[in-house]
């Protein structure tokens, strides 16, 4: 394990106490070997989780005057999914910080996209209760402005819901989709997708996933409506 100081210099913070911070980076199953209780990030998550939708939500408002509110709840959903914190947590190396028991080892913890989310948002629970919104703030917008601000509108759109409605404003049908086919090797498919609609053939769509291609047999559909 690194030493935390070295994490505070990539973060660009001064802790004026460590205390927090040791909890933020402590994972629960140190408890068992410690034979400890709650003296883990758990609580430290539940605090920082709050004020990163906040902040998130405080940019995404500012950045986006004309945004809608459902389009700025989509955006919000996007950069504080798991995945997404877990790679700003990869991108500060946060797991070599992590203090776990011995059931868990440190290449797991990396792997676990699950526990990198939960110490990410337990250290900002702690940079809050130390350091005070303002320094929050300032580190949270720090690796989701970029995500904010080239966010392709896109990708915030529910296409196959949008089309659902559409339809089902004059009829009562639900639009059906079937994946037609799929190529390439199990790693690195691609799927074509129908759209119907009582029968009737509205569009296909193509993408890397089962998913994707649907929404893009979806916004062709709702495409060639509006031609």
């Amino acid at each position: 394990m690194k030493d935390i100081n070295e994490l505070f210099e990539r973060i660009h913070v001064k802790p004026k106490s460590l205390e927090n911070y040791k909890l933020a980076l402590t994972h629960p199953s140190y408890n068992a070997d410690a034979r400890t209780k709650h003296q883990d990030y758990e609580r430290l998550e539940y605090i920082g989780d709050a004020v990163l939708g906040f902040v998130s939500a405080d940019l995404i408002f500012n950045m986006y005057p004309d945004m809608d509110q459902g389009l700025m709840t989509k955006l919000r959903s996007n950069l504080v999914k798991s995945k997404s914190l877990a790679g700003y947590a990869r991108r500060i190396d946060l797991a070599s910080y992590i203090v776990a028991g011995h059931s868990i080892s440190p290449d797991k913890i990396n792997e676990s996209d699950k526990i990198l989310e939960d110490v990410f948002e337990s250290l900002i629970g702690a940079i809050y209760l130390d350091q005070g919104i303002k320094k929050a703030h300032s580190y949270i917008k720090s690796f989701i402005y970029n995500d904010i601000k080239h966010v392709h509108l896109d990708e915030l759109t529910d296409y196959k819901s949008k089309l659902q409605e559409e339809m089902q404003a004059e009829h009562r049908e639900s639009v059906k989709y079937t994946i037609i086919s799929e190529k390439g090797p199990s790693h690195d498919k691609t799927f074509v997708a129908s759209c119907t609609f009582n029968g009737l053939l509205l569009a296909t769509g193509v993408g890397k996933s089962k998913k994707e291609a649907e929404e893009n047999a979806a916004k062709a559909a709702l495409e060639k409506g509006s031609a």
